[in-house]
């Protein structure tokens, strides 16, 4: 849930808290769900890992009356056809390659968003509601609960937001077949001979963001944004304290006629210790293309979708369209 969504986002380095007005606000901040104008559908697929991992994402919003609107989105991150040998040498010693079978392992994020425009003018505020859901084949499954919330105020063009995410801190309890881990167990004698622990915490987190919009010869656009990302724990981000870690993030769109963009940003601003101990600011750097058409937007983004480490960088295909375009 916290790799990110939309090739449109990720090239501008996520930094879309304030400016999220689509069907992706579900993910990046409900509140900006109230900007829909009609329903909208939005997909993305990347490959993870060299190909070994599919990360897949699905959503859609509706308006509900000129004050507040909906979502739901899906996210699945999984790594399928893992060779299960646990059984692959029987008790007398015996290798049997039929006993070899396939399983997946898979992490799902379902949500459900809602959206309204507060009284003061400018103001609107969102919730999420996140079922999630993990499996290791026929080893082990959890489940988990929990919410977020975010807020949007927009001034003299300037767009501000807010975004609290696992506000209540989200719970995964697993629960563990006891006789397919003992196979495991059992696979390597003295090891893995303890259940692991069978609750997940996933701590509360902050983005601030602000952007805007400038309008450039009618035709031109430049969206400049910016975000800090806080975790409320001590990390390597390049601010750090006791109390709560910074990450920065950029983000620009250039647009023309509303048709055509080219994103840039960076972010992921890390102290990355070197092999003689001082000290570097890591960063990563992303860039993107999108094109939109009568309602139809394909975007493209070229990003390390995992971390800042120097793995080879993803490329990232997204579709949005209003579905208010197949109407009769």
């Amino acid at each position: 849930m916290n790799i990110g969504v939309d090739a449109a986002a990720l090239g501008m380095a996520n930094a879309v808290t304030s400016s999220s007005n689509d069907v992706n606000s579900g993910y990046w901040n409900p509140a900006g769900l109230v900007h829909l104008e009609d329903h909208q559908i939005s997909l993305m697929h990347a490959n993870y890992f060299a190909n070994i991992a599919q990360y897949d994402y699905i959503a859609y919003a509706n308006t509900i009356d000129n004050e507040s609107a909906w979502g739901i989105s899906l996210i699945r991150f999984g790594v399928d056809d893992i060779l299960n040998t646990t059984e692959l040498i029987d008790s007398q010693g015996n290798i049997d390659y039929n006993r070899i079978s396939l399983f997946s392992t898979a992490d799902y994020g379902f949500t459900f968003s809602y959206a309204r425009k507060l009284q003061v003018p400018g103001f609107q505020y969102g919730v999420n509601a996140k079922i999630i859901h993990r499996i290791i084949g026929k080893f082990a499954g959890s489940w988990g609960f929990g919410f977020d919330a975010g807020l949007q105020f927009e001034r003299n063009d300037w767009k501000f937001g807010l975004m609290l995410r696992d506000i209540t801190t989200t719970y995964n309890v697993w629960s563990i077949d006891e006789a397919e881990y003992k196979k495991i167990a059992d696979a390597i004698p003295g090891q893995n001979q303890e259940l692991p622990e069978s609750t997940e915490i996933t701590a509360p987190k902050a983005q601030l963001g602000m952007s805007k919009k400038f309008i450039i010869h009618y035709d031109y656009s430049i969206l400049a944004a910016a975000n800090l990302n806080m975790q409320f724990t001590r990390t390597n981000d390049i601010i750090s304290t006791d109390f709560v870690s910074i990450d920065p993030a950029l983000g620009f769109e250039f647009g023309y006629t509303d048709l055509v963009f080219l994103r840039a940003g960076v972010g992921n601003f890390q102290n990355i210790q070197q092999i003689d101990n001082t000290e570097k600011v890591g960063f990563q750097p992303n860039i993107g293309l999108g094109f939109k058409y009568k309602g139809i937007q394909i975007d493209y983004a070229l990003t390390n979708l995992g971390n800042q480490s120097a793995s080879l960088y993803s490329n990232i295909f997204s579709v949005k369209v209003d579905l208010g375009l197949f109407r009769n």
